[in-house]
């Protein structure tokens, strides 16, 4: 497979999703052909999945119900949406992946990483994301802003509370620390357009090897 895959991770509200959005149209405008996508979704299966997972409603969810609902997601991801997009040499730019998982339900909800191991390699198939960016940022900044952007609104992990959050936190920092080479971490604490730059030189480097 010849193309590259990149994902955005991050603490809820740190902004991720507006960069990944801002380097698609960057590397765009550079000639690369750009598909982006999020987890959970990206393929009508996974989006399913996504309403169901998120939904607020549900929460009596059970914490292994989570992490397997969010691994079948993923499967059908991969399958169905990354393989055939690396196959092609396009640049995939991924809202959340694999470190989401290990995040959230590892370090939040205190799963046994290896049993988020295994079920994670069986949903990814082989498939690694070339560099991970891990937005970094304060969880209570980042849960006010979520809340002021969405009128209150929150989904079911959103909806946690702080002492969550900051594990989740912690456990993306964690996780930069441990594949140093494959993660870098981005200031979300700055303006809109630094954090761009700062995203666009990391990229950038990785590009040029």
């Amino acid at each position: 497979m010849t193309g590259i895959f990149i994902t955005m991770e991050g603490p809820d509200g740190a902004g991720k999703t507006t960069q990944a959005k801002l380097l698609g149209q960057y590397l765009t405008d550079r000639g690369r052909q750009v598909v982006f996508t999020r987890e959970p979704g990206g393929t009508r299966i996974s989006e399913a999945i996504r309403q169901l997972v998120l939904d607020p409603t549900y929460g009596e969810m059970a914490d292994k119900t989570e992490i397997l609902l969010y691994a079948a997601a993923r499967a059908q991801h991969v399958r169905e949406l990354i393989i055939p997009a690396l196959e092609e040499g396009k640049v995939i730019i991924c809202d959340r992946f694999i470190d989401s998982t290990l995040a959230y339900q590892g370090y939040g909800r205190g799963i046994d990483p290896a049993l988020i191991k295994t079920v994670n390699e069986m949903a990814i198939q082989g498939v690694k994301p070339h560099l991970t960016l891990v937005f970094d940022l304060e969880p209570g900044e980042g849960l006010e802003r979520i809340k002021e952007r969405q009128k209150g609104e929150v989904d079911r992990l959103e909806g946690e509370g702080l002492a969550f959050h900051q594990r989740v936190r912690q456990g993306f920092l964690a996780i930069a620390r441990e594949e140093e080479q494959r993660c870098k971490v981005v200031d979300a604490r700055k303006s809109l357009e630094q954090v761009h730059r700062q995203v666009v030189q990391l990229v950038e480097a990785y590009l040029k090897g």
